[in-house]
């Protein structure tokens, strides 16, 4: 089959996941084209793999210091350059769309009346899970921001809902040697002055924190770097700890290797509110609401966590798009918590 594939490019967790799903695609034999949306070209790197590709601007949130701006987000969104972009995309040829909570490619599909498949941690909040900050805005986006014929949501329990566990590179282990002081830490949409400020202090840990730098930098315990896959993965691996916003796929993969985890969610996003609450609730780690010295000094305290070996969901995914079965969700859901659970 020739599929487009489009993939919301406002966090890295949706190029993650979406990655491995293509991948999966790829080696059935099936072309994949892959839109990419939510951030500027310049930002965005590492995308050979994905190959062939176009970016469009599409459509983001804008954030400062860790809160969501609700005003300066309706500023600079252009409707009038998304709906010209999905107008001018050749569409033919076409077999299916599948996306990622990318607006422009679950549109196109509504536009040739192609069948339509949303995977990702978005589409798990149509499901009665748990929630905080929810208001009728953010209803109204989840229903319509990316809409789909079949939409499957991620997330690190079912709720009793049709739900996939996380997608997690497969080969993500322990390639590396855990280092006992060494702490990942990514919190973009803070200051970074503001996060120095937070981890100076703290002088048994090595801080590897990742931000949007144009170089590396070591400032003694403190160690600066620009965002890297390869990097990043190592750092995760090798660390004892992680301390992140309340995205979903970097919290996933740390859950999968045992990392313990502090999280703080972005201030008015639904979504990382929600995590927030489920990583609570589900007794997976702590959080914090701000930039807090003596949380982070109790988290330091904790021991380790106990890794969730999650399955290869996105293998899973990719045979289910392939089978034409597209109805049975429910079974596709029942084998992947299955395996989820005996491999724990």
């Amino acid at each position: 089959m020739r599929i487009l594939y489009g993939v919301q490019t406002t966090g890295n967790g949706h190029i993650s996941r979406s990655r491995e799903v293509i991948q999966e695609l790829k080696n059935l034999g099936h072309e994949i084209q892959v839109l990419f949306s939510g951030r500027k070209p310049a930002m965005l790197s590492e995308l050979k793999e994905f190959e062939p590709y176009r970016i469009f601007n599409g459509l983001t949130f804008c954030s400062h210091r860790g809160q969501l701006k609700y005003f300066k987000t309706a500023l600079r969104l252009n409707l009038f350059q998304v709906y010209r972009d999905i107008a001018s995309f050749d569409d033919s040829g076409y077999d299916l769309v599948i996306t990622d909570f990318e607006p422009i490619s679950a549109r196109i599909a509504r536009r040739k009346s192609l069948p339509s498949f949303g995977i990702g941690h978005q589409y798990a909040f149509i499901h009665d899970i748990p929630m905080s900050g929810s208001n009728p805005m953010t209803r109204f986006v989840i229903k319509n921001f990316a809409p789909v014929d079949y939409p499957v949501g991620l997330h690190w329990h079912h709720f009793s809902q049709p739900i996939l566990p996380p997608i997690v590179p497969p080969k993500i282990g322990n390639s590396y040697q855990k280092i006992a002081n060494k702490i990942l830490v990514y919190l973009p949409f803070e200051h970074v002055e503001d996060v120095l400020t937070l981890f100076r202090r703290f002088h048994r840990y090595e801080f590897f924190i990742y931000h949007s730098l144009s170089k590396a930098e070591d400032h003694g315990h403190i160690h600066l770097r620009p965002y890297s896959r390869k990097g990043f993965l190592k750092d995760l691996i090798e660390c004892n700890g992680v301390i992140s916003n309340a995205g979903f796929e970097l919290a996933s993969e740390a859950f999968h290797l045992g990392k313990r985890i502090l999280v703080k969610p972005l201030a008015g996003q639904m979504e990382q509110i929600s995590n927030a609450l489920a990583i609570t609730s589900l007794n997976l780690g702590m959080t914090m609401t701000q930039l807090n010295v003596v949380r982070v000094a109790q988290f330091l305290e904790r021991p380790a966590g106990t890794p969730i070996k999650f399955p290869n969901v996105a293998r899973m995914v990719a045979d289910w798009i392939e089978s034409g079965q597209w109805e049975d969700v429910e079974g596709l859901v029942k084998t992947a918590w299955r395996q989820t659970a005996l491999s724990t």
